[in-house]
């Protein structure tokens, strides 16, 4: 698979706060380096098989692993050690696995549902307060800020809506409970120019990247 031919000119409007990860969940190995030799050497998996086959392979590489998809408590214990950011935290169960299987403490993203979605995963938009007070007794879980995923059936300008819902939410769960989140995990190969300028401090880009769509 070929890098897209102005892949520099897209890039080049992303601002140098916003950390791009790669979402590598069509890539192979051999693609993956292409983009690190590029300069983007943050990459996030959906799928634990993927990821595991994929570390083992470009373990020599000074790679920033990020799990993106839904983690099954089931397999986490196979990932929670080998990476340095989960953007799909979702539940009490998830959080003590990661606090018995990590030595150091995990940036992690809280998946909220901001749409309600039945067929999206996180927590609902309601259960934000309550979900972020009882992970405040897992050291080992650092709650770094937020994810979310608009619908994919919607307007440029409701997805804006959506995201600066997300940032809005943030900001008031760190005013109600003394927090101090600072990052946005939104905005994907279609809509992370509307998600950057709604706050998004992480953007997740797949498709765009490559000359073909995948």
């Amino acid at each position: 698979m070929d890098l897209a031919k102005d892949i520099q000119d897209k890039l080049q409007f992303i601002p140098n706060h916003v950390r791009i990860v790669a979402a590598t969940k069509y890539v192979d190995e051999e693609d993956m380096l292409k983009l690190f030799s590029i300069g983007i050497h943050h990459f996030g998996e959906n799928r634990v098989d993927s990821f595991l086959r994929k570390y083992e392979a470009l373990k020599d590489e000074e790679i920033h692993w990020h799990f993106i998809g839904h983690l099954q408590t089931n397999k986490a214990k196979q990932v929670l050690s080998k990476i340095d950011v989960l953007h799909s935290l979702d539940s009490l169960k998830l959080a003590s696995i990661i606090e018995k299987e990590r030595d150091t403490p995990l940036d992690c993203f809280v998946e909220v549902n901001i749409n309600n979605e039945e067929s999206k995963d996180g927590i609902a938009e309601e259960e934000c307060e309550a979900f972020l007070k009882s992970l405040q007794a897992f050291p080992k879980v650092n709650v770094v800020g937020l994810m979310m995923m608009t619908i994919k059936a919607c307007t440029k300008e409701e997805k804006k809506q959506q995201f600066e819902k997300l940032k809005k939410l943030m900001l008031e769960m760190n005013e109600k409970l003394g927090l101090e989140m600072k990052q946005l995990s939104m905005g994907m190969s279609d809509d992370y120019m509307e998600a950057i300028a709604s706050g998004a401090t992480t953007v997740r880009l797949g498709r765009m990247l490559w000359s073909q769509r995948i």
